[in-house]
């Protein structure tokens, strides 16, 4: 039974604006209404070719669809035949036949296409499809179906080529994505002054985190381990009524990366150096990034309230280095302080906020927000978050943000003081809570109009890696010599360590990996064949042990049960804190896979001068030490004219009577040999011993 809804469809697909089933038809429309009726019941039913959507349900799209009377029909009296003429078929017809002259332009769907999308596909509103489609004798709704013969024939009436998917859709190509800078789109009368961003830079264990926690009048220090940041911190100050962004990078060596993605994100890079120590190997380093970055530059002198503090000799490196301050008549902003005292931090911040007036920093809050990512994790109960530097605009919350791959609606965001926030302007720093993956520290992210965009720049950007992947895994190989073969026949015999690196953070990770990489070694070669943020897992285990890795964990836990699961597989897992620590381990681990190189080392030689037979007892060798010293303890060989005819141990060692533990040079001797009596006067006895030493990588 036909139902009144259905009904109202097909008025709405003729034109008529009829809102309910008591609506007046005119006669016209009631004898269309009887014909269809008549037609679905006793002439074949429905046309097959249209299927009801389960995305779209008909009756809510086509009571929210306005639709007009085509030109071909009778108006009715109360329609104005003006608004009706606009989008006649015979009008449509003429636009089909004017682009058909053209070359015709491809349009892509995988089966069956909705109705609705149809009409977008070929720019026509809805109404006008549904009534060629009824031309067709196909009576479809807006949310309905059709089958790609009948939207085939539609397109070419409209000038298009309709194709299935698969034969037009391209390759996934690497994205190419034109990034407007922070400011070039913004005029002049939009931007307004933002906070500095500073990024303290330096040695370790030279004051840096110590003076930012001065600054900050709380105690971050305390929180890391041996007093040295493993990962960048990103903190906001106030000082006369002005906001300071401070980053807070790593100075072991190790952190370089870390590093230098600091320098990058900074307006301001200050570099401790503490007077005692002067500049050491990473302080020049920290130089170098600064410059590379071309970023301004001041010079916290600290620890200046020391004994052995040499403020001149500081100046004087850095003359050395062609940076000249201030006071010797260079433009080098030097500032002496002391992070336990806290002389001088007045007049450094003074420093900072004068340098940042110099460089006129600016930034437009009312635009979509951009910035990078300077450090991510996945936290227990949070899921992964990112810590985020805002470089122009405003993030809000529920942006749908994209870094990299990941991408996700912000559902929270966090600053420094653990505090939830609704926005977050330029230069300032948050924790974001909200995305689907961890995203690459050093990235950088932008905020999309809504989740559907996000999702797809973001799986455009998987499908670009994941074909570049394949294409460099489908290069050809280069035929190998027969020497390079040979090579690799004499280097098959080098060990491997294989390992599992799990830290808290991806900037640990990118850290470590990147030192490992610097342990160079033709003996052995170092595999990590995992890696992830997170604690030790039980999978983690039983990836190690079917690999046979050792599994090194940096500043994380052990999950329940994966230390059951180690003990039952015979794992290693390894935890650490500092990562110095855990690269000296790495290295002797590696020099333990080597086999001991044996090193001989002589004691002495003693000459037969006489034989003493002992019957049962054996043959006692009367000898006289001509050279070093013979031990009880030490291996023994007897040459015969330089011919070795016996190799082993001393079973018995006397001096006179006595029982003598080694016997000097100019000293007489009996021994007796382990299970060994023929020898004869003039051979001779030589101590030595054998040392294992371990190999150098």
């Amino acid at each position: 039974m036909t139902t009144g809804k259905e009904l109202l469809q097909l008025l709405q697909a003729r034109g008529c604006t009829a809102r309910s089933t008591q609506a007046k038809l005119t006669p016209e429309l009631e004898q269309f209404l009887r014909d269809e009726i008549k037609r679905i019941y006793y002439g074949g039913g429905e046309d097959t070719a249209a299927t009801e959507s389960a995305e779209a349900p008909a009756e809510a799209e086509a009571a929210a669809t306005t639709t007009e009377a085509p030109a071909d029909e009778p108006a009715a009296a109360d329609e104005p035949a003006a608004d009706a003429k606009d989008d006649t078929p015979a009008d449509a017809g003429e636009s089909a036949e004017a682009e058909a002259s053209d070359e015709p332009k491809v349009i892509a769907i995988k089966g069956h296409v909705v109705v609705k999308d149809f009409a977008e596909m070929l720019g026509i509103k809805p109404n006008v499809l549904i009534t060629e489609l009824m031309r067709l004798n196909i009576f479809a709704s807006i949310g309905m179906k059709i089958e790609f013969k009948v939207a085939q024939q539609v397109a070419e009436k409209f000038g298009f080529q309709l194709e299935h998917e698969k034969k037009v859709q391209p390759p996934p190509q690497p994205v190419k994505e034109e990034v407007v800078p922070a400011s070039a789109a913004d005029t002049k009368d939009a931007l307004q002054p933002r906070p500095p961003v500073v990024t303290f830079m330096g040695h370790v264990d030279h004051g840096k985190t110590s003076l930012l926690d001065y600054i900050r009048k709380s105690k971050v220090a305390t929180g890391e381990d041996g007093g040295i940041t493993q990962h960048i911190g990103a903190y906001q100050v106030e000082h006369q009524g002005r906001l300071i962004t401070f980053l807070d990078t790593p100075g072991h060596e190790a952190f370089t990366a870390m590093r230098a993605r600091g320098a990058n994100l900074t307006d301001i890079a200050v570099i401790v150096i503490a007077a005692d120590d002067g500049i050491m190997p990473q302080t020049k380093e920290a130089i170098q990034h600064a410059q590379a970055a071309d970023v301004a530059m001041i010079v916290a002198i600290n620890k200046a309230d020391l004994r052995t503090a040499n403020v001149d000799r500081v100046k004087r490196q850095l003359r050395q280095l062609g940076l000249v301050p201030e006071e010797w008549g260079g433009d080098l902003i030097c500032c002496t302080v002391s992070a336990t005292k806290g002389d001088g931090m007045d007049n450094l911040l003074e420093m900072i906020l004068l340098q940042a007036d110099m460089l006129e920093l600016q930034a437009n809050p009312r635009r979509k927000a951009q910035g990078y990512v300077i450090e991510s994790r996945l936290e227990a109960g949070m899921g992964p978050t990112a810590n985020v530097l805002i470089a122009n605009g405003t993030l809000k919350l529920n942006d749908a943000v994209v870094s990299g791959s990941s991408w996700g609606r912000i559902k929270a965001m966090i600053n420094d003081q653990g505090k939830r926030v609704r926005t977050a302007g330029p230069s300032a720093a948050v924790k974001l809570l909200g995305l689907t993956s961890v995203p690459e520290p050093g990235e950088e992210f932008h905020v999309y109009k809504n989740d559907r965009e996000a999702r797809t720049v973001a799986e455009e950007r998987v499908a670009a890696a994941r074909l570049q992947e394949l294409t460099a895994a489908a290069a050809p190989v280069a035929p190998k010599t027969l020497e390079e073969l040979l090579q690799e026949q004499v280097g098959s015999d080098k060990r491997t360590l294989k390992v599992i690196l799990k830290t808290d953070v991806l900037g640990s990770l990118e850290a470590i990996r990147d030192s490992l990489k610097e342990i160079k070694s033709d003996k052995v070669d170092l595999e990590i064949i995992g890696t992830g943020v997170g604690n030790v897992t039980p999978n983690d285990v039983l990836l190690a042990s079917a690999s046979q890795a050792v599994i090194l964990g940096f500043h994380v836990a052990k999950d329940p049960g994966a230390s059951a699961e180690a003990k039952r597989h015979g794992v290693e897992i390894r935890l650490y804190a500092i990562i110095y620590q855990m690269l000296d381990d790495i290295r002797n681990l590696m020099t333990g896979l080597l086999d001991p190189v044996l090193k001989e080392h002589i004691h002495g030689q003693a000459a037969i001068r006489q034989i003493f037979d002992m019957g049962k007892r054996g043959k006692v060798a009367g000898c006289m030490c001509t050279k070093g010293k013979i031990t009880l303890k030490g291996r023994v060989r007897v040459k015969r004219k330089d011919e070795v005819i016996y190799e082993g141990k001393i079973q018995s060692l006397r001096r006179f009577q006595n029982e003598a533990s080694e016997v000097r040079e100019g000293q007489e001797c009996g021994i007796v040999l382990d299970h060994f009596s023929n020898f004869t006067e003039g051979d001779t006895i030589e101590s030595y011993e054998i040392e294992k030493v371990a190999q150098e990588l």
